[in-house]
């Protein structure tokens, strides 16, 4: 990725009160695999190096949530700010903190582009912020779009169509978008009291004030924001994929229970990105899971897998092992740890392959659900 050589800077509005999600919780505070959404697009930002600061605008009753989030989730570089009644005085209070130097915690130099985003797209990737960020340093405003999904239509006072748009010249327009900083600060402060509180679109108000005709950027498919409840499954349902692409699998240095991990990491080339296969104690992983506070961010998933050549069950783990498994996955759950056991039972070596691949298969459907209750249960391939 190309270095950005203009101070750049972020502001996240997140003082929504998620009406159209319904709810007492506001979306942007909704819990994704046990992390609120807004952890999610704060990351997203702090990912990016060469974004200096990010401000993030909630509503006054939301602070105190709002700053526990980021001690939690151990965000860096971030300000909370009060946001206004309406998103786009929300905005022009997160731009006040770098033109008057409002933030108390400290001092915020002000960005030559800042970028504005929405704190419920929790996708956006760090292409489509560099794209707009240069767009907007040539042009003076950028944002993405993406093509309109249904067409546009305005119906007349007697509730009958009076015109439709024509789709193919018409984009919807999305997030994240760009801005020099002195371009849209100005146009906030020569906007109305009507723009602040009906007018939604930030580009509209660089081009009606400042005569900025901003570039528009196509973004990818996911710049989507979550808006209802569907939504926010459909956000989880991604999360979980993106979370399901790392695998690590555990053996011991015994030949036969080498041979079963090496065959089971084979099986699961396919369906995951990054994988590694190592000869390790259990607990050494957990101390280095812990310590690299991974599981703050969500839940990370241990498998014990054991190898019976027994065809009886009994036999081959015995109800003091069952115990350690349980016993151990409670401890460590409470870190945002899951455990499950896996029992691969294999008759015969011709058996062997047969069986290791519905061990693989219940290993990625753990990894993807991620299921807290099923954590310390012992499973049979």
């Amino acid at each position: 990725m190309e270095p950005v050589s203009a101070a750049v800077s972020a502001v996240l509005p997140a003082g929504g009160s998620g009406e159209r999600l319904g709810g007492a919780t506001p979306k942007q505070f909704c819990g994704l695999q046990g992390r609120p959404l807004v952890s999610y697009a704060v990351r997203a930002m702090e990912r990016v190096s060469w974004i200096s600061d990010i401000i993030v605008v909630v509503s006054p009753e939301n602070i105190e949530t709002m700053k526990s989030i980021i001690e939690k989730y151990g965000h860096k570089r971030v300000t909370v700010v009060k946001g206004g009644i309406t998103r786009h005085r929300s905005i022009f209070n997160g731009l006040k903190v770098f033109a008057e130097n409002q933030s108390s915690n400290r001092l915020l130099q002000k960005p030559e582009v800042v970028i504005i985003h929405d704190a419920v797209r929790p996708f956006v990737e760090e292409d489509i912020l560099l794209k707009v960020v240069t767009a907007a340093k040539e042009h003076g405003a950028a944002g993405a779009i993406r093509p309109l999904v249904s067409t546009v239509i305005a119906s007349g006072e007697d509730g009958c169509l009076d015109h439709s748009l024509e789709r193919a010249r018409y984009r919807a327009s999305e997030m994240p978008q760009a801005f020099l900083f002195d371009v849209i600060y100005e146009a906030y402060q020569q906007c109305t009291d009507h723009d602040l509180d009906y007018g939604t679109e930030c580009l509209h108000l660089a081009l009606k004030y400042c005569k900025t005709n901003a570039k528009l950027v196509e973004g990818t498919a996911d710049l989507w924001k979550v808006t209802y409840k569907r939504d926010l499954y459909a956000a989880e349902s991604i999360i979980k994929d993106n979370l399901s692409q790392q695998i690590c699998i555990i053996t011991d240095l015994k030949e036969a229970v080498a041979q079963v991990g090496f065959l089971l990491h084979e099986s699961l080339k396919s369906q995951v990105k990054d994988k590694e296969y190592a000869t390790e104690e259990i607990q050494q992983l957990v101390d280095m899971l812990e310590k690299s506070n991974i599981p703050l961010l969500y839940p990370v998933i241990l498998i014990l897998v054991h190898l019976s050549i027994s065809e009886n069950i009994s036999f081959s783990i015995g109800l003091e092992e069952l115990t350690k498994i349980k016993k151990f996955a409670r401890e460590v759950k409470k870190k945002n740890i899951l455990v499950y056991g896996l029992l691969i039972q294999c008759k015969d070596h011709f058996s062997l392959q047969e069986t290791v691949n519905s061990a693989a298969a219940l290993t990625m459907a753990l990894i993807k659900d991620r299921n807290p209750e099923l954590t310390g249960q012992l499973l049979v391939a």
